[in-house]
């Protein structure tokens, strides 16, 4: 216990550094913020949960004895919890039971792991709670005081683009406010939920490769949502047209569950790919085509996501390449 304790205020207290970074005000004590979640979630995979939730409570309490109670929760809700709760789940495991029809039972050792399509959507789904809570906190229900707030701060942010560039003066700039106004906070939670996933991702690997994670490696393209989720996805973009903050926290949850699923559209094109010439190539120029096009293409992988999650798209490509004697679409 005292090891677990040991290694959890270690990684607090690395965590707590990486979020405080950003008073450097370079790109890299960004590039360090956004990697705050990466120690708690280390200890996690690498030791337990219970190290995991000491760094994410010790690494809250530095935050909050330096810099007030506000960035401490900030940094609780918005870091270290997650990063806890990911971490918890990854290592969530039950004795796997024997397969369907004549299928031969596992070994007794043998254990299901806690879905990785699951801890996907968990990220994407904590992201969107915490950038609602914030507008909630700061806001309430108004949305009027929100768009006002964020107007005043867009304009004066880009007032410098605005004098440099004529042509962007009166009713453009008012239409570009006016977008990245209403965008901010769907960006904002699609950017955390990024973050979250890369950043679970990496710990992963981190403590892989130190022969620590407990769990085997799972197969990423084989990622999975439940039908639920389109459930989910169906009435937050039916609540976009309630207008308000509902509306907007509609957007929120619209825009991060759609990125849960361009992450399956993506697994089905790391499927489809397997074998053909020039894989790399193709991956690549989607990877960075993606933010070069306003994200354009998520949209069109969260389609595919969507389809996969109904129809099973990835095993119908596994029979056909089967039939056809080609490379099997999963390994």
């Amino acid at each position: 216990m005292m090891q677990l304790g040991i290694v959890g205020l270690g990684a607090g207290a690395a965590a707590a550094l990486l979020f405080a970074s950003t008073a450097g005000g370079s790109w890299l004590s960004i590039i360090l913020f956004y990697l705050a979640p990466l120690p708690i979630m280390i200890a996690g995979l690498g030791w337990s949960h219970w190290a995991s939730l000491i760094a994410a409570v010790s690494g809250a309490l530095a935050i909050g004895a330096f810099f007030g109670t506000t960035l401490f929760f900030t940094f609780l809700v918005g870091v270290g919890l997650p990063a806890w709760w990911l971490s918890y789940l990854a290592l969530l495991a039950r004795p796997m039971t024997a397969g369907p029809g004549n299928m031969p039972a596992p070994a007794n050792d043998a254990l299901e792991w806690y879905p990785v399509g699951r801890l996907v959507a968990w990220a994407t789904i904590m992201a969107g709670v915490f950038v609602v809570a914030v507008l909630l906190f700061s806001y309430g229900f108004d949305a009027d005081s929100y768009r006002d707030a964020m107007t005043k701060t867009m304009t004066a942010a880009l007032s410098r683009v605005f004098a440099e560039n004529p042509e962007l003066s009166g009713a453009t700039s008012e239409r570009l406010v006016a977008f990245f106004v209403a965008s901010m906070p769907p960006t904002a939670a699609v950017a955390t939920a990024i973050i979250s996933v890369v950043n679970l991702w990496l710990a992963a690997r981190i403590v892989s490769f130190s022969s620590r994670l407990k769990r085997p490696w799972p197969d990423l393209s084989a990622i999975t949502f439940p039908k639920t989720l389109i459930a989910a996805l169906a009435g937050a973009l039916a609540l976009n047209v309630a207008g308000g903050m509902l509306g907007i926290v509609a957007l929120v949850f619209s825009a991060t569950l759609m990125l849960a699923f361009a992450l399956v559209g993506l697994a089905v094109l790391h499927t489809a790919t397997r074998g053909v010439t020039g894989r790399a190539f193709m991956l690549s120029t989607v990877y960075i085509s993606a933010p070069l096009l306003s994200g354009w293409p998520i949209l069109a992988f969260a389609l595919i996501g969507i389809g996969e999650t109904f129809f099973d798209l990835r095993a119908r490509l596994a029979r056909k390449r089967g039939a056809l004697g080609g490379p099997p679409a999963l390994t």
